[in-house]
């Protein structure tokens, strides 16, 4: 029996309430939810990670990041080449592998970046391609696109159009809003659906087939090239979820970030370095650019999907997720740092499984490092050592019964009703404790609260336990 194609799409920055499939009535994305037609759709599908670095690098091994090392986005801990990956251990079975679009394995060297120039970047490309990777086309993140020459950046300066989108990247009014300064065709988001669809078009080789279609966006830049803007003018936005007097504790882990000076990714933009301080114009703006961009993806997976229904029929296992998700301006900020909100956390999973034929809803606690051994399973391939559990197996219960959330001095844990989370560094420490059944907004940190002690400390034991299993019986 010949092995299945699989195809991994992922998203960086989506929320799982963004996609329609899930509830969303913004902007349709037909071509995505038609991924879950004849497969599942996961309810409750969590990151490892709030951020892109420890949360890809666990995709990647099916192992959470204290057991990778690839723990942050600006420490110097690249994920080893040495363990084992999905690229290695399906090359090793004979399976073709490619990536197209973002890697991000390796923290981006930030402080050299300078306004005016993009600069080499063919060492952290020759890394990538040691990593198992057969055939990379690579565009490392929209705005590492436009610091480095990654394979997109060098046919993006060749068309004549690099220097407009690092211009308006590197424009501090523009505060990550603006329109894709070129063609659709040429944005980052179009350019890696354009090279994937045509790979599989002239896919003619004998191996079993493995790409994983890593999408840049809806991540900021805010840069939805104005055919889509359009698309997003006259849409009715949700409101931003908030409550009045949400941030009067300075005891809360977002305090600074709304009222500044803040570390999440929108504060850096914001007057005086809070997101209390964007106007309402400004939320518009990168909101309506966040949905647009996601309706230019959902163009791009229909096309992929188009080229892998007419080369690989049903024989395909398709799935579709994201890194983490992001706040667009929900309790007042925007960007994930350091969050451990629903609209990051959870995250959406749809999967095609080849030879099924009806849609299935599975509410199942799962995670990213489930990919791995469900991708070996069904090639009928041998299980490896991580953290995951199949996603087939999943589905015969109800999953974990917690999972945690893991990154440089960040570490939470929720087993769908209540969520713990532990942040300890640069000198802070901030503890929090929700009640997601009596407070399904999480607004309410309920830790010092004398009725909820003993489930906070449950909760810690079991993120202890997740760190320290040898101290616990």
């Amino acid at each position: 029996m010949s092995q299945p194609a699989i195809i991994l799409i992922t998203c960086d920055e989506l929320r799982r309430d963004a996609i329609s499939a899930y509830g969303n009535s913004v902007v349709p994305t037909p071509y995505i939810d038609s991924i879950a037609q004849n497969g599942t759709r996961f309810d409750r599908c969590y990151t490892v990670s709030p951020w892109c670095l420890p949360a890809r690098c666990s995709i990647l091994t099916g192992k959470y990041p204290h057991h990778t090392g690839a723990y942050s986005n600006f420490r110097k801990c690249p994920l080893d080449v040495g363990i084992d990956n999905m690229f290695t251990l399906l090359h090793n079975a004979s399976y073709h592998t490619s990536l197209f679009g973002k890697c991000h394995f390796a923290p981006v060297p930030y402080s050299q970046t300078r306004p005016g120039k993009t600069l080499p970047y063919d060492q952290f490309r020759d890394y990538y391609v040691r990593l198992g990777i057969d055939h990379l086309r690579l565009q490392d993140d929209k705005q590492v696109s436009i610091w480095f020459y990654d394979d997109y950046s060098k046919e993006l300066d060749a068309a004549g159009y690099l220097k407009s989108y690092r211009d308006c990247n590197w424009d501090a009014k523009n505060q990550l809003v603006y329109p894709f300064p070129g063609p659709s065709k040429w944005h980052p988001d179009a350019w890696v659906g354009q090279q994937a669809t045509d790979y599989i078009k002239n896919w003619n080789r004998p191996d079993p087939f493995f790409s994983w279609i890593s999408f840049s966006g809806p991540h900021y830049p805010f840069d939805a090239p104005e055919e889509y803007l359009q698309r997003a003018s006259d849409i009715e936005l949700p409101q931003r979820l908030g409550k009045e007097g949400e941030w009067c504790d300075p005891g809360r882990i977002h305090y600074c970030n709304y009222h500044g000076p803040g570390n999440i990714d929108g504060a850096g933009k914001a007057p005086e370095k809070g997101c209390k301080n964007y106007s309402e114009a400004y939320w518009d703006r990168m909101r309506r650019s966040y949905y647009a961009n996601i309706a230019l993806i959902d163009d791009q997976v229909g096309e992929i999907q188009k080229a892998a229904k007419a080369r690989f029929g049903d024989d395909c296992l398709i799935f579709f997720t994201a890194d983490h998700g992001e706040m667009l301006g929900d309790h007042g900020i925007w960007g994930k740092h350091n969050c451990g909100y629903d609209q990051v956390w959870r995250i959406p999973l749809l999967a095609h499984f080849p030879g099924m034929d009806s849609p299935t809803v599975s509410d199942a606690i799962v995670n990213l490092n489930d990919l791995l051994p469900t991708m070996l399973e069904v090639a009928g391939l041998p299980s490896a050592i991580c953290d995951g559990i199949s996603l087939l197996e999943q589905k015969k219960g109800n999953g974990y019964s917690y999972t945690v959330a893991e990154g440089e001095g960040y570490a939470a844990i929720t087993d769908g009703r209540y969520k713990y989370i532990h942040i300890q560094k640069d000198g802070k420490f901030f503890r929090e404790f929700l009640d997601l059944q009596n407070d399904p907004d999480e607004f309410c940190n309920i830790i010092a609260e004398p009725s909820c002690q003993s489930e906070v400390a449950r909760m810690s034991m079991r993120l202890l336990e997740h760190f320290f299993p040898a101290l616990l019986p």
